[in-house]
């Protein structure tokens, strides 16, 4: 394990099957949408949009241009990281010791990067400072993306979130903060209307429809969004363009921080970095419940 650590290379293989297990789990839009493969370069797709509907032709009639647009979407990873210090001595311990504090480490950097991809997705928000980053286009977050006339926020609760389903053709996720998912599970007139999100449940599946409830859908202090809803499955694309790695840093000051030298703390850096990319495809597939 030491000797792993001294070269600074990858995470060993079953810390990184760890952290990507948790990733998913941590993350809603990981949940609801399944990731694809990225190249590191970025991938670009093309939507296509059929402007009129085909057409019944006699034998040797003219068969008219029907319309097409062809329209990219360019899919650009983003570099994300993950540090914390560590005292030197795990290096020198035993094999289980220093695998016991990677899974720690693997774990906290897993939960980052689960709440980098929600909330980077759904708000343009960097985790790290809280505002907006303008390495994220407003056109690739649903916060912004997503058109007024797909917005419904009346303070309904379930009527809203209905409306909401009604406004996309094709629904096939949902990712509902809390404090919806608790309306929707309580009860209103002696019925409730959606009994698997009674008393905290976050079912994986709800209706027919992929569901994960998570508190990023709700970010900040003037939450933008309580649910969205759509089609997660065509119309929205993420991924890794490469694995997770794990460097450990021996000397100088790599976070910056008041604590000075590594080597004169008798301590070590443990930094994950990954890359991870998303693109929505169509904004239209998609619908919001925002706050009233």
């Amino acid at each position: 394990m030491a000797d792993v650590l001294n070269r600074g290379t990858n995470m060993p293989a079953a810390v990184v099957a760890e952290m990507f297990n948790a990733v998913k789990g941590k993350s809603a839009l990981a949940r609801i949408s399944d990731a694809k493969p990225l190249a590191f370069n970025g991938n670009t797709v093309f939507t296509f949009n059929f402007a009129n509907e085909a057409n019944f032709v006699a034998e040797s009639d003219v068969k008219p241009d029907g319309g097409i647009t062809a329209t990219p979407v360019t899919i650009q990873p983003i570099k994300m990281e993950y540090g914390a210090r560590v005292s030197d001595e795990f290096i020198y311990g035993s094999e289980e010791e220093g695998m016991d504090i990677m899974r720690e480490f693997a774990g906290g950097a897993s939960k980052s990067f689960a709440r980098a991809l929600d909330l980077g997705a759904m708000h343009r928000v960097n985790p790290r400072t809280g505002t907006a980053s303008t390495l994220i286009p407003t056109t690739n977050a649903f916060d912004t993306a997503i058109a007024s006339a797909n917005k419904f926020g009346t303070g309904a609760g379930m009527a809203d979130f209905v409306s909401a389903i009604s406004a996309v053709d094709e629904v096939n996720g949902l990712a509902i903060a809390p404090s919806l998912a608790g309306v929707l599970g309580s009860p209103a007139n002696g019925v409730i209307a959606a009994p698997e999100y009674s008393f905290g449940g976050n079912p994986e599946m709800f209706r027919g429809h992929r569901s994960a409830v998570a508190p990023t859908v709700s970010y900040g202090a003037t939450p933008a969004a309580l649910a969205y809803v759509g089609d997660f499955e065509n119309a929205f694309r993420w991924g890794y363009a490469r694995d997770v790695e794990v460097e450990v840093i021996r000397y100088g000051n790599p976070d910056n921080s008041n604590a000075g030298d590594l080597k004169y703390r008798n301590q070590v850096y443990l930094r994950a970095e990954a890359y991870i990319g998303w693109g929505i495809l169509d904004p239209s597939a998609f619908a919001m419940v925002t706050p009233e």
